[in-house]
């Protein structure tokens, strides 16, 4: 991990810090439609999964797979969607996003569907109360 790390701009305008694991910084994209989380890996210069080391990729797909089943468990979804497009925001970053059989976007991507719908801050303390001490597994993995 980088001491000079940095989030991109876009993904700072766009969404809340959560907490530091081990490799990744956890933020909570600003829309409250879906329960929609962000793994950002705090190594510089980063655009892909294949140019982190080899134990970063292990502990980036550690991270990736505990967060997903914590989310799924939190908010009883139907469908986990994880993507790294990069297309937007060159940063390697992963979405994590609970999706329901009955969301207004289902069964398409989210991306580009409808506006985003801003947390309140009551909504994004209740968010933060729901995950943050559910992250012990997470916070508690081998970096």
């Amino acid at each position: 991990m980088s001491e000079n790390f940095q989030l991109h701009p876009q993904l700072s305008n766009d969404s809340y810090v959560i907490a530091d694991l081990p490799l990744s910084r956890l933020l909570l994209c600003n829309d409250s439609a879906f329960p929609w989380f962000i793994l950002v890996p705090r190594v510089e210069n980063i655009h892909d999964i294949y140019q982190l080391d080899w134990q970063q990729q292990q502990q980036l797909l550690n991270e990736s797979s505990l967060l997903s089943e914590l989310l799924m468990q939190e908010f009883k979804g139907d469908k986990m969607n994880v993507a790294a497009l990069g297309n937007v925001v060159p940063q390697l970053h992963l979405h994590h996003i609970v999706r329901y059989q009955n969301d207004p976007c289902w069964p398409k991507p989210i991306w580009g569907q409808q506006a985003l719908t801003p947390y309140t801050e009551q909504e994004l303390e209740s968010i933060k109360n729901r995950i943050i001490p559910k992250l012990s597994a997470i916070l508690s993995s081998d970096s």
